[in-house]
């Protein structure tokens, strides 16, 4: 073990990553406006709901949980925690289901099974899902409008 290579943490992939998901999460803020919750379908016929909600609101930093619909018992569904810095414009996840705390890395092995980039690879699934809701979803409350557009 003594030879294996310590993992370290790319800031700068991480920040450009952390960067894009606060593009990404943009569009969702402004549909929430004051609302603390908004709910989004996805898919036709049965669709499946992602539901953010708003935990916290202060003038630097919101924080959002995201949760999707679970498709089958046997596989939990997604729930992330993200905080916002709005002077930074950046957003990154801070938890995500069935973990508390996401750490920035990990010794290898561990016995929750951790992978070292956990952090950047829920970042970078925060990413993915961000980018199918945006162009997949649209606002439950209004059935035939884009999550992501403005309505203009």
């Amino acid at each position: 073990m003594s030879n294996a290579r310590r993992y370290r943490l790319n800031f700068r992939d991480l920040m450009a990553q952390c960067e894009s998901n606060y593009a990404r999460l943009l569009p969702f803020i402004r549909a929430l406006g004051e609302r603390d919750s908004l709910d989004l379908a996805l898919g036709r016929g049965r669709p499946r709901t992602v539901h953010i909600r708003v935990l916290e609101r202060s003038p630097y930093t919101t924080t959002l949980r995201l949760q999707d619909q679970a498709l089958h018992d046997a596989m939990p569904a997604p729930r992330l925690t993200v905080r916002l810095y709005h002077d930074a414009r950046l957003a990154e996840v801070t938890e995500a289901s069935p973990f508390r705390r996401v750490q920035a890395r990990y010794p290898y092995p561990n016995s929750q099974m951790h992978q070292r980039d956990e952090k950047a690879q829920w970042n970078r699934f925060l990413g993915e899902w961000l980018a199918h809701v945006h162009d997949h979803g649209r606002d439950a409350a209004s059935p035939w409008r884009r999550s992501g557009t403005t309505g203009d």
